[in-house]
């Protein structure tokens, strides 16, 4: 059954931590829906694009060698590329941050070829409430692993969400993989 293939230890703490010190004098963008559409009942989240920020490969590397072998042990999808620079979300409760349910294909250029989506949870689950992020493959609601590094790794069709974030900040990286568009 293609539901999610969950790795608990895929990034180390420090590995994490670096990446959140990393962005974090990075001017962020707001958090648009797939269209470059805003709506802050759907979706409310700063983001930070890593492709270009210098030091950053290592993350882009690792990104894809789990999804290599993600797509190999469960998937079988025909995956061409990633086309998308990995973004890192920031989730604050004072802006009530969250993003309701939703996939990650879309009608864009790139959105239409997603294949595989990608989510490393970056926060240490001790650091915020609420922003678990909800992974509904069927009818059951799976809770992502909140341990610090862990990776969660799904179809982009498959629904899902970040619930709304109660206090704290929560920090997680998406990355996707693309390839033909599904038929």
């Amino acid at each position: 059954m293609l539901s999610l293939h969950a790795i608990p230890d895929a990034f180390s703490k420090y590995e994490c931590e670096r990446v959140i010190a990393a962005i974090s004098d990075v001017p962020t963008d707001e958090a648009l829906l797939v269209g470059h559409n805003k709506d802050h009942n759907l979706r409310k989240a700063e983001l930070v694009w890593t492709d270009n920020m210098p030091g950053m490969d290592w993350v882009m590397e690792r990104l894809i060698e789990l999804v290599r072998q993600a797509n190999g042990d469960q998937f079988g999808f025909d995956l061409r590329e990633f086309a998308e620079s990995p973004q890192v979300a920031i989730y604050k409760s004072s802006e009530s941050g969250h993003f309701a349910w939703h996939s990650d294909i879309g009608g864009g250029r790139l959105s239409r070829k997603r294949k595989l989506t990608l989510v490393l949870q970056l926060s240490r689950s001790d650091t915020y409430e609420g922003g678990d992020l909800e992974i509904m493959p069927g009818v059951q609601i799976l809770t992502a692993n909140r341990a610090q590094g862990s990776v969660c790794i799904f179809p982009s069709f498959t629904l899902h969400q970040v619930s709304p974030v109660k206090s704290g900040i929560r920090y997680s990286m998406t990355v996707w993989a693309h390839g033909p568009a599904f038929r």
